[in-house]
């Protein structure tokens, strides 16, 4: 499998909601109707801390695009992708099953196509393209 494609996609979906989440975390709190109480503004610096570890995972991913993903060589940056995705795509299924927002189903959708992706990549032998 060609894993370069794979790390460019996911450092632009990671990259792409962190920086949304670092920006603008009251309009995502609006937006998922989940306003906080405005004295304390918890959620939105919580929003904040979650982009940025959004946008550093998306370096991450950014700057070893370039490297052989899976088998042992990569295995560390594999095994952060596999655990995210597959706990995020638990996550949001649950998310989705109590709330009933199509915008969970389709973050949920994507981190499952990722988690399957990255399972892949993470079992498999690497090979050079």
């Amino acid at each position: 499998m060609n894993t370069k494609l794979l790390m460019i996609l996911s450092a632009v979906l990671m990259g792409a909601v962190g920086v949304v989440l670092t920006f603008a975390p009251q309009e995502v709190l609006t937006s998922l109707d989940l306003q906080a109480v405005p004295a304390t503004n918890l959620g939105a610096l919580l929003l904040q801390v979650l982009g940025a570890l959004y946008f550093a995972f998306a370096m991450v991913n950014w700057t070893s695009k370039a490297n052989l993903i899976g088998g042992i060589y990569g295995r560390p940056i594999a095994i952060g992708n596999l655990t995210h995705f597959v706990i995020g795509a638990l996550a949001l299924v649950k998310g989705y099953l109590a709330f009933n927002q199509i915008i969970v189903l389709i973050a949920a959708i994507a981190y499952a196509v990722f988690a399957v992706l990255f399972t892949i990549v993470f079992f498999r032998h690497p090979v050079k393209s």
